[in-house]
């Protein structure tokens, strides 16, 4: 088990059964307090235009002594990491300027107990920005205040702006993330195969026709929440056989003449949330959590998804960042092997352009 609680607008929930420990402190009436000691707790958020500060999640702590966790964005910029225990405190600041814009950002706060390991990182969807903070040695939390907190929300304070809040046992990736539902139809020359089934040396087929080797799959369980809500893409829309279901940030590659027209390219990029339409893109309903998967390709082609020309997963030149390596979804493979992927020769679609292709495309 990964994912612990979970809390938005709608409710939340937490399952306090995983990754128990007891606190060798704790000698008295909470003799069996039970310890989160490993986790990471994220939360994704727009920010206020407005240059005032906003605490965007919160909660009590009960034990050992009375305190407080929380997420808070400054006025003028920057967010602000503070936990505390009586008088017991640990914080960490990240610098961050969102030049009056409200984009989605996503906050991590990992620990490692048995390490002193702890980081407070941000990430902004829409870009591959990313900045950290370290934390010195980290406490961890208690399940009854993490449960009190997701599962009741009566000690949790959610700012309005706040998409979701989840939390845990693992340390959780940041950077890149696979986008493709499990029963996705990858070609291969073997025919089409599901992407949960698709293996490290299997061979896929490109939108070239090229075929070439699957260097590594990743695949990851987040919350069907915020900027990783799954998208359907319905058939015959975007030359699908079949409806597929994405990421939000799958970007597909879009031909044709009316692509040359208005953009002045051969192909654009479009992720896929900048689709949604409720006609031909729709956001899918299903579980609290998704499991996506993709491929990384040697030269970052694109493979082909039920007809549908779709960007394999895209790394850039990650494997010359070591730190940034380390806390992605690809540290555990060999860093030598790893491809290097320069940037997309397509344009990437703003979403009035999107937005604008599409209806041209369905009309």
């Amino acid at each position: 088990m990964a994912w612990l609680g979970l809390r938005d607008k709608r409710g939340g929930w937490f399952r306090s059964h995983a990754d128990r420990a007891e606190s060798e402190d704790v000698l008295t009436s909470r003799a069996r307090a039970t310890w989160l000691k490993r986790g990471t707790i994220l939360i994704e958020t727009r920010l206020s235009a407005q240059a005032q500060p906003q605490t965007l999640f919160s909660f009590q702590r009960t034990w050992p002594k009375v305190g407080r966790f929380s997420l808070q964005a400054l006025a003028h910029g920057g967010i602000v990491l503070v936990d505390a225990i009586g008088d017991d405190v640990r914080h960490a600041t990240l610098p961050f300027d969102a030049n009056g814009r409200i984009d989605v950002i996503r906050l991590s706060y990992s620990w490692d107990v048995a390490t002193g390991f702890a980081t407070l990182t941000l990430e902004q969807p829409e870009s591959e920005n990313i900045a950290r903070a370290q934390i010195k040695d980290p406490v961890g939390l208690l399940e009854e205040d993490l449960d009190a907190a997701f599962a009741s929300g009566h000690a949790s304070n959610l700012q309005e702006d706040v998409l979701f809040a989840a939390v845990s046992n693992r340390i959780e990736p940041v950077g890149p993330m696979p986008t493709l539902t499990s029963h996705v139809p990858i070609r291969t020359n073997c025919g089409e195969v599901p992407a949960s089934d698709i293996r490290r040396g299997d061979m896929v087929i490109t939108e070239a026709g090229d075929t070439v080797p699957v260097l590594q799959v990743v695949r990851r369980t987040v919350p069907a929440r915020g900027t990783f809500r799954p998208i359907r893409l319905r058939a015959p829309y975007f030359n699908l056989q079949r409806d597929i279901v994405v990421a939000p940030q799958q970007r597909l590659v879009m031909r044709g003449s009316q692509v040359e027209y208005m953009f002045g390219s051969e192909a654009v990029l479009v992720p896929a949330r900048h689709l949604v339409n409720d006609s031909s893109a729709f956001v899918a309903n299903g579980p609290s959590t998704v499991t996506y998967h993709h491929l990384l390709l040697p030269g970052h082609q694109a493979v082909l998804a039920s007809g549908c020309p779709l960007e394999s997963l895209y790394v850039g030149r990650m494997r010359r960042k070591p730190e940034a390596l380390a806390t992605s979804i690809l540290a555990s493979f060999d860093r030598a092997r790893l491809p290097e992927h320069s940037k997309p020769i397509w344009p990437v679609l703003k979403p009035f352009e999107a937005v604008t292709l599409a209806t041209m495309r369905a009309a």
